[in-house]
């Protein structure tokens, strides 16, 4: 640990902040439901604590200098994580929380249904899930791991300093509403003359599908979705033909919401994976979830 002396009070740090992000000490009080003075007197302070100064008092105005500005920024994420600890602490005041970043449609679909099992055999972890549609650095996150989809190679580069556990591989089919396509399609070239839906982080799905039988060198246009659960509604209602993973639309299929349209699933490029940082500390909660995941894939 550092020296205590480095280590400013929380009211200090929360009138810094506040006036460098409102841009006056009255909204800063405002704000923190303090007076002006009290404000000023914050500032000055955790100055004299850091022996830096901090603020440039012009006239009635007060401006952080660029250094200041620079420490807020720092200091800010550290408020954030330990806000996060603290709302972590009080959802689970015995310990054992594990923190999920998840994509969406696998999480609903594939991770949710199995949780229920780890709960009854974990009953001292509290699962937490938020969704997450792109990577990010675990590096001021509250996250201990995250649920990836894409090839090996490039999950160690969207995710560096990360070590990976392979969850499963992804299979897709071509389908569309019975409204739209009443049967299966007689050739697979015949796809283009239906409206194409992709998902925005996969362009070139349709390409690699129709390459798949037969039909290379072709790239469709296509009304693009952030995420697999609005383009696979799109499809439902008739929007267009979509390639979607099994394990989402099983039920679609079997109540003939969705039917096939040429041909089987074939297997996806990427897999999903579960994602975690390599140079933190190992937790409980996160080494149990990994044993049973392998337990259990």
């Amino acid at each position: 640990m550092l020296a205590r002396r480095y280590l400013p009070s929380i009211p200090s740090l929360l009138a810094l902040e506040a006036v460098e992000r409102l841009g006056s000490a009255s909204a800063a009080a405002a704000e923190l439901n303090l007076t002006q003075g009290a404000i000023s007197r914050q500032l000055q302070t955790l100055e004299g604590q850091l022996g830096v100064a901090l603020v440039i008092r012009d006239r009635h105005r007060l401006r952080l200098t660029p250094a200041a500005q620079d420490f807020v920024a720092e200091a800010r994420q550290s408020l954030h994580r330990l806000a996060q600890a603290s709302l972590t602490l009080r959802a689970n005041p015995g310990g054992g929380a594990l923190t999920l970043a998840i994509l969406p449609a696998f999480g609903m679909h594939w991770l949710a249904p199995r949780l229920a099992r780890f709960a009854g055999l974990h009953p001292e972890v509290t699962v937490n899930l938020s969704t997450r549609l792109k990577p990010f650095d675990f590096e001021g996150s509250a996250f201990d791991a995250a649920i990836h989809y894409g090839r090996p190679d490039i999950a160690r580069q969207d995710w560096p300093g990360t070590d990976d556990m392979k969850l499963m591989d992804e299979d897709i089919l071509a389908v569309a509403a019975p409204a739209l396509a009443p049967a299966p399609l007689a050739q697979a070239k015949a796809v283009l003359d239906l409206p194409l839906l992709q998902l925005e982080s996969r362009t070139g799905d349709w390409g690699r599908w129709l390459a798949y039988h037969g039909q290379p060198n072709l790239r469709p246009p296509a009304m693009l979705f952030d995420q697999f659960a609005t383009m696979q509604q799109a499809a439902i209602l008739g929007m267009g033909a979509a390639l979607l993973p099994l394990f989402l639309i099983e039920r679609d299929l079997a109540e003939r919401r969705l039917i096939p349209l040429y041909g089987p699933a074939i297997r996806a490029l990427g897999s999903y994976h579960l994602v975690w940082p390599r140079n933190r500390p190992p937790r409980a909660p996160l080494t149990s979830f990994r044993s049973w995941l392998a337990r259990n894939l």
